[in-house]
């Protein structure tokens, strides 16, 4: 069975993503994503009864035996001082954190 991602394929995604790859990095990285895309062709092609109702973890959770909706309550943090002892940099009781530059993608 050939390769669903061919190495042209690869190279185009890799130049969409923007990605600099070594020729080693290129190979490994591709074989690994068709190895996950047969593992979830074998996946797709395991039978199933039309009736079974999909799931995301396995288990229904019914409104029984699922948690309650909390309220969302604000509450002070009884020691900000201790926090802001632990930064690197305060200015007015705000962490300073670092600016992150920003590019343009042509």
């Amino acid at each position: 069975m050939p390769d669903e991602i061919s190495p042209e394929l690869f190279a185009h995604l890799v130049g969409l993503a923007a990605l600099e790859l070594t020729p080693d990095e290129g190979d490994y990285l591709r074989r690994q994503m068709n190895n996950q895309l047969k593992v979830i062709n074998e996946l797709v092609s395991i039978p199933l009864d039309s009736d079974i109702a999909v799931a995301s973890h396995g288990i229904a959770y019914s409104p029984e035996i699922s948690s309650k909706n909390r309220k969302d309550v604000w509450s002070a943090y009884p020691d900000p001082e201790m926090l802001l002892k632990q930064a690197p940099e305060i200015e007015n009781d705000y962490i300073i954190v670092p600016e992150i530059p920003h590019e343009d993608l042509d």
